[in-house]
């Protein structure tokens, strides 16, 4: 399933400070970690279909294989998710998984999150 592979490599970015700066500089926005719904922001999420083939080339030099649709239909998937329209039970049966295998919702650091986007986006400064 391909569409494992696409979140396989996503939760790889929660855990990956390396994975997350090349993201980061690949998409130009975001802090890189694309680990969940929670942490996808929209501006990485548009990043991410418009430069989906580069972003599949660096999941490939990891070991990750996946299409441009099957990125795609995860990335709507999180962002159907995030907005209410997608129920738990409809994502995991779009994207494939037991509704037991949740996607890491990935809360923590949520505090850096906020002071690296509040830097960026109101200061123009990368407090990392």
């Amino acid at each position: 399933m391909t569409k494992n592979a696409v979140l396989q490599f996503m939760q790889k970015t929660a855990d990956n400070t390396d994975l997350q700066l090349k993201l980061e500089s690949l998409l130009g926005c975001g802090d890189g970690d694309i680990s969940s719904s929670v942490n996808l922001d929209p501006e990485e999420s548009l990043a991410l279909s418009q430069r989906a083939p580069k972003v599949i080339e660096l999941a490939a030099s990891m070991g990750y294989r996946f299409s441009n649709n099957d990125l795609l239909t995860v990335i709507d998937a999180f962002n159907r998710q995030q907005s209410g329209t997608l129920s738990d039970q409809e994502f995991s049966a779009l994207l494939g998984i037991n509704t037991e295998e949740r996607v890491r919702p990935a809360v923590r650091n949520n505090f850096k999150r906020l002071a690296n986007y509040l830097s960026k986006t109101y200061l123009g400064v990368n407090l990392v």
